[in-house]
């Protein structure tokens, strides 16, 4: 190589004074820039990119994340803080479970329908100088038929009121979670998949225990206060006053697990409400038109409301409006139960931190 070409290699590696000055000046300024790679248009010499003109236009801060080194509460406190968001909501807004005013109303409407034979009983001790009314004791009194009646008769009970209660309930208990992606703060907080399940659980069967098995408390106590009956009749109903609590219980489980069930597969509470209502009054009308088609009830299996009213009309002793064996209707109320808390373990399993 020649010593003009070794010249002219040196001169095209080295950087001129001016750029050399103008980087340093860049670099007291805070500013930097990035070099382009040169095209063939004009004014391609001097193209460069400014990635940032002044330091002062943006600061940048250090993140640390330090863990927690408090003392966590214990676990049934966070178990009972889940329990108090859902059902103090009912009672007081703020900072609990916001529901709407209509549901409470609704709520409140049918606590007090299920109320009604109490108001029945006092006005049967009122009239007639004080003597009661024996028509009046005999509709609304406490004996087999009103005690089962009470949370297991269909009209109005199971028709108007307690499956309209539960879908009101648990229409968005784990739907609104899955929308809105509220199941992020639960899990980033030291909540197993366990207790929050039980507790979502727990909350809607505290509120349809509340209507349906305290009414149920309350009307066979307030029987035996306004007729002043004595220890000789309370020894005697009682037994048909546990049935009925019994299968008021099932009552309770058997639709909060499938409410819960159906919350827990979608986003919508509204889905869970008519999926909830569908599933009642839907296996009820088909086994009824099979019955009246076929003269059978063993259809009546497909219904977890028939299925719980043969099991309650044995708890209280009273004649059974079902041909087939009690056997079945058992079995099906434990398959209906099994398979809803099986999906709502399942769904929440699939319940992650972040948004889904």
């Amino acid at each position: 190589m020649s010593e003009e070409d070794s010249n002219i290699d040196n001169l095209a590696n080295q950087e001129p004074l001016e750029n050399q000055s103008a980087d340093s000046t860049e670099a007291e300024l805070g500013q930097t820039r990035m070099e382009v790679a040169y095209g063939a248009g004009d004014g391609d010499d001097d193209a460069q990119a400014v990635v940032a003109r002044k330091a002062s236009m943006g600061v940048l801060y250090e993140q640390i994340y330090r863990p927690w080194n408090g003392e966590l509460g214990p676990r049934w406190v966070r178990n009972y803080a889940i329990f108090r968001h859902h059902v103090y909501g009912l009672f007081r807004g703020k900072g609990h479970r916001h529901y709407n005013p209509f549901v409470r109303l609704s709520i409140l409407v049918i606590f007090l329908t299920s109320l009604t034979p109490i108001a029945m009983i006092f006005l049967s001790v009122t009239i007639s100088g004080g003597e009661g009314s024996d028509w009046l004791n005999r509709m609304w009194g406490v004996n087999r038929y009103n005690l089962w009646g009470q949370v297991l008769g269909y009209f109005p009970r199971n028709l108007c009121m307690w499956p309209l209660l539960t879908a009101l309930v648990v229409g968005g208990m784990i739907s609104d979670d899955r929308k809105n992606g509220t199941s992020a703060i639960y899990f980033s907080r030291p909540v197993t998949r366990i207790d929050y399940t039980a507790m979502k659980y727990l909350s809607s069967a505290v509120v349809l225990g509340f209507v349906i098995v305290f009414s149920y408390m309350l009307y066979y106590t307030s029987a035996i206060v306004f007729n002043g009956e004595g220890w000789a009749y309370l020894i005697d109903t009682l037994p048909i006053f546990l049935g009925g609590l019994l299968a008021g219980i099932l009552l309770v489980i058997t639709y909060t697990s499938i409410g819960m069930a159906l919350s827990s597969v979608s986003q919508s509470r509204f889905f869970a409400a008519i999926g909830f209502l569908a599933i009642i009054f839907g296996t009820k009308l088909v086994a009824l038109m099979i019955e009246l088609i076929f003269e059978t009830t063993v259809f009546y299996i497909l219904s977890p409301y028939d299925s719980l009213a043969h099991l309650g009309q044995w708890l209280v002793g009273i004649p059974a409006n079902y041909e087939h064996s009690l056997a079945l209707s058992i079995i099906s109320i434990l398959l209906y139960n099994a398979a809803s808390i099986g999906l709502l373990v399942t769904r929440v399993r699939s319940l992650e931190v972040t948004r889904e």
